[in-house]
């Protein structure tokens, strides 16, 4: 083995940009994690020879496949081939037994356990478990939601399980109609993905796997004709069609998105639209946009933020769904990660680096609005608005909260006393209320414009069913909207399928809230969910098994509010819809 290896320079923007992704906003931190010393760390990243057992570790910590990335020019390559048997779990939720099943096969032929997770499993002990993931991804997995939970499942388990298990991806089939959703892509970045086009590349995938068994090995080759890029697959790479099938996760940038800015499919709530343009046009403004998941938080987020570039306004848009669990370890780590990935979008992350340096003498937060006054809103030609989806994950971390709000409330008021700030403008969208105590004079959820965005009514449902060429009457909108309420993505995902003459709506109301139904995927989802805390089910059966409604716990209540699982009124409780009640009812 070599004593020493470095990055090839072609590889270093792509590892360094891979910190962040990996809940790294600074070469300190990942030095501390790791506990070696920041110039080893500075070394690797700048493609500088550095001890071969750091180096793999740092490879490993970053998700990183050593063997694509460092530099062989001095030394020789050597692998160790591993007798060592794995646990294996193909995910084909994209229902193609035939290749799955010839994988398990000729995995298990070599003694390796291997197990298939099929559309019904519910996967969370075996995945803490394994050692690898073969996700099958087809037209329908792409899109789907519970294999967006177990992606999001198998990056919590790899940080306390060693970076284990490792995602090996295969795109089944291209091209596609839709692409994969905006938070799916980023969630798989770093994972090299492979296509499966016909039973002839069967055998070649089955031979890579064992090599990669063999060598211990976290990706696919890059350089095998298999090999494709996952900026192929988002949806703006494909030809929209005029009917595009409605994705459960919305993108936090723009154009893409659950209903994108050009989309004939987005319904307008007046004055919901309106007002928010108004509002975002002022100085210093600050909008707070809740509602449960699917309800078009992120689709209007992305049209307040499109309408200010129309008028030159910079934008930004971050998602805390995407942020690693790591940077939720303190405030400060969480603070350097908010601004480096807002940096790193600017193309200042070294001025960041020199900012934060005083972090230590005079706060995190006080490093944080130097940042914004120094280099952030001078370099802006106009003005700056940020948008910050998915902001309940700060709830979690009260000690964060408390800073981070804070934070966000007095660069919000610094507008009334300083010019610079009233180029800051600022749209807050988060699905929980707001269960953690603040203090009433550094909370940002009472300032600003808030909106809460309701379901669709009768007359928005008969909009939208034009608009998929449905000739519908009274009579039928009251009968779906009987089963799914005026739930957005609910109301969009039927009027998909009955468009496409895939069911008729007889069938979606006999069927709806069965595991044959067009809605099962979604309920697995939430079914899963709920599983994983198991106070939340009961509280949910609860819920169902009730005429009237119940009174539940406040934070049970806002949290299966926030799923979008039941209706508050008060404090009482009742299920969403009948689709909602009759699943979990039986």
């Amino acid at each position: 083995m070599p004593r020493s290896l470095k990055l090839l320079q072609e590889f270093i923007p792509t590892v360094k940009s891979s910190l962040l992704r990996n809940g790294f906003p600074s070469q300190k931190i990942l030095a501390e994690d790791l506990g070696i010393s920041q110039s080893t760390v500075s070394n690797f990243l700048n493609g500088r020879p550095v001890d071969y057992a750091n180096f793999l570790e740092i490879c490993r910590i970053l998700a990183q496949e050593w063997r694509n990335i460092a530099d062989f020019a001095d030394n020789h390559l050597v692998d160790v081939v591993s007798d060592a048997k794995v646990s294996v779990l193909i995910s084909d939720r994209s229902c193609h037994p035939s290749l799955s099943q010839h994988l398990q096969q000729e995995i298990c032929n070599t003694g390796h356990q291997v197990t298939i997770l099929n559309a019904n499993s519910f996967p969370q002990s075996s995945l803490q478990m394994c050692d690898y993931l073969l996700l099958l991804l087809s037209p329908s997995a792409a899109v789907s939601e519970m294999v967006l939970e177990e992606v999001l499942l198998v990056k919590e388990t790899q940080k306390s399980h060693n970076q284990k298990p490792t995602i090996l991806p295969i795109c089944i089939n291209l091209p596609w109609k839709n692409g994969l959703s905006f938070d799916l892509v980023q969630m798989l970045a770093g994972c090299q993905p492979w296509q499966w086009r016909s039973t002839e590349d069967t055998s070649a995938i089955g031979s890579e796997l064992l090599s990669i068994f063999q060598q211990n090995r976290t990706s696919f080759s890059a350089d095998h004709q298999l090999a494709i890029n996952w900026q192929n697959l988002t949806i703006s790479a494909f030809t929209s069609p005029s009917l595009s099938q409605p994705l459960p996760v919305a993108s936090p940038e723009l154009p893409e998105g659950q209903v994108e800015i050009v989309s004939q499919f987005y319904i307008d709530r007046p004055p919901i639209e309106s007002r928010c343009y108004e509002a975002i046009d002022q100085p210093g403004a600050l909008i707070r946009i809740k509602a449960p998941r699917q309800m078009g938080k992120t689709s209007l987020m992305a049209r307040i933020l499109h309408h200010v570039e129309q008028q030159n306004s910079t934008t930004l848009a971050l998602s805390f769904q995407l942020a690693n669990k790591r940077v939720f370890n303190n405030s400060d780590t969480f603070l350097q990660w908010f601004c480096a990935s807002l940096a790193q979008e600017l193309g200042i992350l070294e001025q960041l680096t020199k900012c934060w340096e005083l972090a230590e003498i005079i706060g995190s937060n006080q490093c944080c609005k130097a940042f914004f006054e120094q280099y952030v809103l001078p370099e802006t030609p106009n003005y700056l608005t940020l948008g910050l989806d998915e902001v309940d994950r700060v709830f979690e971390s009260p000690e964060i909260a408390d800073d981070f709000f804070g934070l966000l409330r007095a660069l919000h008021e610094e507008a009334k006393r300083r010019d610079i700030w009233k180029k800051f403008r600022l749209i807050v969208v988060h699905s929980t209320e707001v269960y953690i105590p603040l203090d009433i004079n550094k909370s940002p959820f009472n300032v600003g414009l808030p909106i809460e965005l309701p379901e669709f009514n009768s007359q928005q449902l008969q909009e939208l069913a034009i608009k998929h060429g449905l000739n519908w009457h009274q009579e039928q909108i009251e009968k779906l909207m009987n089963l799914v309420g005026g739930h957005p993505y609910l109301v969009r995902l039927t009027m998909y399928h009955i468009a496409r003459q895939d069911v008729t709506l007889e069938q979606v109301l006999a069927q709806g809230a069965t595991e044959a139904g067009i809605y099962s995927d979604h309920l697995r989802r939430h079914l899963w969910n709920l599983e994983k805390y198991p106070e939340l089910l009961t509280a949910m059966k609860e819920v169902v098994s009730s005429e009237g409604g119940v009174k539940l716990r406040s934070e049970q209540a806002f949290k299966l509010n926030s799923m979008g699982l039941v209706k508050l009124d008060g404090n009482n409780c009742t299920a969403k819809c009948n689709l909602y009640a009759q699943y979990f009812r039986n």
